[in-house]
């Protein structure tokens, strides 16, 4: 076990399952205290469980600003720091339909989850990260918000508000010590991926040049390189994860 993370407070969304879960185990086994928020409680709690000591399950509406103020506020009382907030609560939503056929109600759902709940929990951190003059933010986007993936309008839409938002943030906090990131994976094997149509999967597999999914171990270990102490000179930037897809 590292102790890259010894004494440092991350909060880490979609923690139930999935990229958020593999993070935040990450961030527990290398010495870090963590706080997992989602909306699933029993997922939530046994996920808590499973990262172990000194991880904190907090059961909100990530879409809902005032909840995840108060969230904030009581991670903050708690541990007396947040050093880490990462991003990665997220929905496809209706996937495989062409734009006319979007209902506009799981558009607005979708970029609900996708980017307001990164606005605010992104929001809600920073005035204590300003405090210490030291943060890392990592908004997990995707390859879609790139590229933009046929039949996932507003996934693809809303990851690519994400990517604008990590280069605005970059740019405001890049001489207080925080910095700023995203994460574009192309698809990865969880539970999101799973309940996808077949068809939607294979589409976006046989972008990638390697042929395969990515692995959530593969996730977590960049996720923790990037909001490590020592990547102190990268913000605003999206990193690439996806298989030789995207190659600048």
């Amino acid at each position: 076990m590292g102790t890259n993370f010894s004494g440092q407070v991350a909060i880490v969304t979609g923690a139930a399952s999935g990229l958020g879960f593999a993070i935040a185990k990450k961030l527990r086994a290398e010495g870090g205290d963590v706080a997992l928020l989602d909306l699933n409680d029993a997922a939530l709690q046994k996920a808590a469980n499973e990262v172990g000591a000194n991880a904190t399950a907090f059961a909100i509406d990530l879409t809902k600003q005032d909840q995840v103020e108060t969230a904030v506020a009581q991670i903050a009382e708690r541990f007396g720091r947040i050093d880490i907030l990462v991003n990665s609560a997220g929905v496809t939503g209706a996937t495989n339909i062409k734009s006319h056929e979007v209902d506009p109600a799981n558009l607005r759902f979708v970029f609900d989850v996708n980017f307001m709940a990164s606005f605010f929990t992104a929001r809600a951190v920073l005035p204590f990260m300003l405090k210490q003059n030291y943060g890392r933010i990592l908004h997990i986007a995707s390859v879609a918000g790139k590229e933009g993936n046929a039949g996932m309008l507003a996934y693809s839409a809303s990851k690519a508000a994400v990517i604008g938002m990590t280069k605005v943030q970059g740019k405001e906090y890049a001489e207080t010590g925080i910095t700023v990131n995203a994460l574009a994976p192309a698809v990865i094997q969880t539970p999101m991926v799973e309940v996808m149509p077949p068809e939607q999967v294979k589409y976006m597999t046989d972008k990638i040049p390697m042929k395969r999914c990515g692995t959530l171990d593969e996730i977590a270990h960049m996720a923790a390189f990037i909001v490590s102490p020592e990547t102190g000179f990268t913000t605003g930037f999206t990193f690439d994860m996806t298989g030789g897809r995207a190659t600048y």
